[in-house]
């Protein structure tokens, strides 16, 4: 299990953590979401001992994690993956790791194999692509068969294959009732993976809690409409104070109305309805409007009004 009470770190005037308080507990994938500069690899470098708290604490398994007596064998993770010598080969450095940490040397190939390396376990980092590199650092935060492990954005420079493979493994390492902490930007790879979200903004706790529960209290739940008589139930809809958007394949998402109220209503009309599907609202959609307000880094829209160089006609 990891802890944190009013976990606070400053950089100067700069409050990059803001009195975090959360679980991550044994046996669930917990997503870490924010948007960029919310405070979550901070966060991941205070659980690992790499930054310490201005304020508040961090434990896992009920210590600090520079009270741990062989910390790789109790916390894995993966913050940096190209954090490597590269003229070291693959192998070299997993040895040099089990070795300080008395792991046992099949221990190396044992990880080896399990990430897809073994073909080139000899072969310098250096030459690594972004998704080895990924690869070996899971292998590094597996090593020493922790119960807790971290992983920051372990899918960056993944292959498809890679990614579902990365999902499978995650999930597994929960059901082993290992507690498993993973940041991702990727919202709907998370949908797939996470049971549990901790969300932040500008270093503030947002949420905590299931996915499912987060999603159905963050997001707007629409429903899918087909019908031959579109328009006409259109304006039908907006004069029942729905709201409407029309998609690429002729139906229309519809906001505001229930599923039962957007059917009765167009039986009081006689409209022909040939679908009226609920569609549950995204884990994107519910981080939207969950931190909407509390984005570090705003970005602005290029239009002809700010974009001099694009011609109007």
């Amino acid at each position: 299990m990891i802890e944190a009470r009013e976990l606070t770190k400053r950089y100067g005037e700069k409050l990059a953590v803001d009195h975090l308080t959360f679980e991550v507990k044994p046996g669930l994938v917990t997503g870490f979401l924010g948007p960029n500069g919310a405070g979550k690899s901070t966060t991941m470098r205070l659980i690992m001992g790499l930054d310490y708290p201005s304020a508040g604490s961090v434990t896992v398994n009920h210590r600090p994690y520079h009270d741990l007596e062989w910390p790789l064998r109790e916390v894995g993770g993966l913050l940096e993956a190209k954090a490597i010598h590269p003229g070291r080969s693959a192998f070299n450095h997993l040895l040099m790791l089990a070795q300080t940490n008395q792991i046992p040397r099949r221990r190396v190939d044992e990880v080896l194999d399990l990430v897809g390396l073994s073909s080139v376990a000899r072969t310098r980092v250096g030459g690594f692509s972004l998704g080895m590199g990924q690869r070996l650092g899971i292998a590094v935060a597996l090593l020493g068969d922790p119960e807790i492990l971290l992983f920051d954005e372990p899918i960056n420079g993944l292959d498809t294959d890679g990614i579902r493979w990365v999902r499978g493994l995650l999930r597994d390492l929960a059901a082993e009732g290992r507690t498993i902490l993973v940041s991702s930007h990727l919202m709907a790879e998370m949908g797939r993976t996470a049971d549990q979200v901790i969300v932040v903004a500008k270093g503030r706790l947002v949420a905590n809690m299931p996915i499912d529960e987060f999603t159905s209290k963050n997001s707007r739940r629409s429903v899918l409409v087909r019908s031959p008589q579109l328009d006409d139930l259109r304006t039908l809809l907006q004069g029942a104070g729905a709201s409407t958007s029309d998609e690429s394949d002729g139906s229309i998402s519809v906001l505001g109305l229930s599923a039962d109220a957007i059917g009765d209503l167009a039986a009081r009309h006689s409209l022909v309805l040939h679908e009226l599907t609920p569609q549950s609202g995204t884990l994107e959609e519910a981080f939207v409007e969950s931190t909407e307000g509390n984005i570090e880094y705003q970005v602005r829209s290029i239009t002809s009004e700010n974009n001099p160089r694009k011609e109007t006609s």
